[in-house]
C-alpha cells in the first residue's frame, strides 16, 4: 500500500507513522530499577536532576523506588529510595504540584503495605505498583485492594513471565482482571523474550484486560539488546503503558532507554533535550561504578532465561574474567 492509500480504518500509512497515540503513557524507572545496582544510594542531587528532567521532558510517571519492609531490609544498609519514606520524597519534590505523577514499587511479601503505605490524602505519591511472582498472586490481589482503598492509581508487574507455565499465566491474568488494578505489566525480567513472544503475550494480556477496562504495560530488560525493539512490538500490539530509564540505567543489562522511546512515540509533549542534559550531567558519570548495560555475561543469562544474578556477580569479580568458563558454568545449571 502506498503512502497515499488508506487502510481499512481510513488512516493512511503516512498518518500512522507520522502521528501518535495520545493514550500512551511513559513511566521512567531510572531511580527504582537503577537503584538495584547501588543499593538505592543515590545522591539527592541526582534524584532531583532526574525529577526535573522528567518534568521538563513531559514524562507522565516517575518511579522513585521501593516501599520495602524495614523488618526485612536493614535501614542502614540501603539508601533512602529503598524505602521511599514520605519525608525523603518531599525533601526532593515538595508537594509536587506538577503534571508529573509519582510512583513507588511494592514487592509482594517484602512490603509492610498496610502500615507503610499512607492514605493517598496524606502522601505526595500518586501510584502504587505492585510487583509479584506468579505464586504470590493472592498477596498481590490484597495489596491492590489496599492501595485502591487508600485512593491510589494501581498497577501490577507480573515478574519473570518467561518462566511461567501458560495455564498459570492464564489463571493469574484472570484473577488480576477481576481486581481494581488499573494496569497490568508484561515484564521481561530476564531479558529472555523475543519479539514473537512479546507479540503473543501482549495479545494475551490484552485479551484479559481490555474487556475489564484495564491497560496493558511493558517493562523490558536489555540482555539481548531487544529492550527497545520489544517495547515497540508491545506498542504495535496495543500496550499503552511503557517503562523506560535514562540511558537504560537499571539492574544488570538495564532497560529500554527512555530517550529512545520518546523519540519513537512522536508525541510533541515529550522533549528529549532535558533528558539528554540529565544523562550527560548525572547518569553517564555513574556508569564507571555501576556498570549497567549490555555485555556478554548478561547476554548469556538472557539467552538461558536465567536471573542475571550470576552475571552481576561475575562482573563484580576482581582481576581477569573468563567468559568461556562463565558460559560453561551456566550451561551446567540448565
Amino acid at each position: 500500500m502506498s503512502d497515499k492509500q488508506e487502510s481499512s480504518n481510513g488512516t493512511s500509512a503516512a498518518q500512522r507513522w507520522l502521528g501518535y497515540r495520545p493514550e500512551i503513557r511513559v513511566l521512567d524507572c531510572t531511580i527504582r530499577d537503577g537503584g538495584l545496582m547501588n543499593d538505592h544510594m543515590f545522591e539527592s542531587e541526582v534524584i532531583k536532576a532526574i525529577y526535573d528532567a522528567c518534568l521538563a521532558g513531559g514524562i507522565d510517571y516517575l518511579e522513585l523506588g521501593y516501599k520495602a519492609s524495614k523488618k526485612i531490609f536493614a535501614r542502614d544498609k540501603f539508601g533512602d529510595w529503598k524505602f521511599c519514606d514520605e519525608d525523603d520524597i518531599r525533601r526532593i519534590v515538595g508537594d509536587n504540584e506538577t503534571p508529573l505523577k509519582l510512583s513507588v514499587m511494592a514487592d509482594a511479601e517484602k512490603t509492610d503495605y498496610r502500615t507503610d503505605i499512607l492514605p493517598r490524602s496524606e502522601s505526595v505519591l500518586d501510584v502504587i505498583r505492585i510487583a509479584t511472582y506468579i505464586h504470590q498472586i493472592p498477596t498481590a490481589v490484597d495489596m491492590i485492594r489496599d492501595a485502591y482503598d487508600k485512593g491510589y492509581e494501581t498497577s501490577c508487574n507480573l515478574m519473570a513471565v518467561s518462566t511461567v507455565q501458560e495455564w498459570e499465566l492464564d489463571q493469574a491474568l484472570d484473577a488480576l482482571a477481576k481486581t481494581e488494578v488499573d494496569v497490568v505489566y508484561l515484564v521481561d525480567s530476564f531479558g529472555a523474550l523475543y519479539s514473537e513472544q512479546v507479540q503473543y503475550l501482549t495479545r494475551k494480556y490484552l485479551s484479559y484486560m481490555k474487556a475489564a477496562g484495564k491497560e496493558v504495560g511493558i517493562h523490558t530488560h536489555n540482555n539481548q539488546q531487544l529492550a527497545y525493539a520489544n517495547t515497540i512490538e508491545a506498542i504495535i500490539q496495543g500496550a499503552n503503558r511503557l517503562d523506560g530509564s535514562l540511558a537504560g540505567l537499571g539492574r544488570g543489562a538495564g532497560n529500554c532507554q527512555t530517550e529512545l522511546l520518546i523519540g519513537f512515540l512522536h508525541n510533541p509533549k515529550f522533549k528529549i533535550r532535558p533528558l539528554l542534559d540529565c544523562i550527560q550531567q548525572h547518569i553517564e558519570p555513574l556508569r564507571q561504578d555501576l556498570k549497567w548495560g549490555y555485555d556478554l555475561p548478561y547476554m548469556i543469562t538472557g539467552q538461558m532465561n536465567q536471573h542475571p544474578r550470576p552475571a552481576i556477580a561475575f562482573n563484580e569479580q576482581d582481576g581477569p574474567k573468563d567468559i568461556v568458563a562463565f558460559y560453561d558454568s551456566m550451561t551446567e545449571k540448565v
